[in-house]
């Protein structure tokens, strides 16, 4: 065996001991380090030892929140695809209440000898988490790549969809439609992504009706269906003729709370969804949304991990994607008599 991490060390460039940390499977070596020592096993003809011989695809870990939102499984198909045409496999994590946390699943990546991570709306995102979690990740020498939730204290690239410029669209549009009193459903407020879009909101209502939306015009829950219906009570009891949501999700339990009060969309209330998942055209009616770029975003992470895989430093400023409005039939003039009202 000494002979075998004399040899490998040798024509990897590494002392013995960083050989030794590899063959352990042990942490605190840099990617590219632990794959020169990968190669000189391949090319001296040793046999990898039974924990490495899944490395020679290129293993990266791929956290996610969720699967039963469906940005998130988007955000998955994608990028596992992408991946496995560069010729490596993601090893999905998904969270479920009760079940393994982030950092569980960071600790099982690492012993499995991942090359990198992408983080999927992580514990990044939540603007009252710990973050010295990445801090210490990052002090291995492991790529990771941030997707949506944007930390200026964790050193790492971050690809994030334009929240405030969509949110803005939303409001333009339904301005354009004779909308006066608008309000939204968005998620928890120690969220990135719902701080970002509250912002978004606010600055495209002060822009066309001057100041801040009144007291009561944003309400936050969860990003889910009951979220959504739980934040159009209050909304509808405002007076509010057209609803902007924090995602699709949410949009679903806005139309339901609307029809619950007897009113119709979109001849009484507007709604407008978030992100364009694949079952908005198919809803009655189809929902008007904010289209995120998930493939480009998907694509900017799978080549930037990459690039740090191979030892190309990425920028760690925020990379933002623009989104698009798609206008379809959940969103209408507002009508005369609600004019009126509000």
């Amino acid at each position: 065996m000494t002979t075998r991490i004399a040899d490998i060390a040798a024509h990897s460039g590494v002392s013995e001991a960083t050989v030794s940390r590899v063959l352990n499977g042990k942490p605190g070596v840099s990617p590219a380090t632990r794959q020169a020592v990968l190669s000189a096993l391949d090319v001296l003809g040793y046999e990898r030892p039974a924990r490495l011989r899944q490395q020679r695809a290129g293993l990266v870990g791929l956290i996610v929140p969720e699967l039963s939102n469906p940005i998130f499984p988007a955000f998955t198909g994608i990028i596992e695809g992408v991946l496995a045409m560069r010729g490596y496999a993601a090893v999905l994590c998904t969270q479920v209440p009760g079940g393994m946390r982030e950092d569980d699943y960071i600790e099982l990546l690492m012993e499995r000898g991942v090359c990198g991570i992408i983080f999927v709306s992580g514990l990044h995102a939540d603007s009252t988490a710990d973050h010295t979690r990445y801090v210490r990740l990052l002090e291995t020498g492991l790529p990771i790549v941030m997707i949506n939730g944007y930390r200026a204290d964790i050193d790492a690239p971050h690809i994030s969809n334009d929240d405030v410029a969509a949110m803005e669209m939303a409001v333009d549009h339904l301005a354009a439609m004779g909308h006066r009193r608008i309000g939204l459903a968005v998620g928890q407020d120690r969220f990135v992504p719902s701080i970002r879009k509250t912002e978004g909101f606010r600055r495209g209502v002060s822009r066309h009706f001057g100041g801040d939306p009144p007291d009561g015009l944003v309400a936050n829950t969860l990003f889910t269906v009951e979220g959504g219906q739980a934040a159009a009570q209050p909304l509808l009891e405002q007076g509010c003729t057209a609803i902007c949501c924090g995602s699709d999700i949410m949009a679903i339990g806005v139309i339901r709370a609307v029809r619950q009060h007897g009113l119709r969309v979109p001849q009484d209330i507007s709604v407008v969804g978030f992100d364009d998942s694949l079952f908005t055209p198919y809803l009655d009616p189809p929902l008007t949304t904010i289209r995120q770029p998930v493939r480009e975003m998907s694509l900017a992470a799978v080549g930037t991990l990459l690039d740090e895989i191979s030892g190309i430093r990425g920028p760690r400023t925020e990379l933002l994607h623009r989104p698009e409005l798609v206008v379809r039939s959940s969103t209408a003039p507002v009508s005369l008599s609600a004019a009126a009202g509000s």
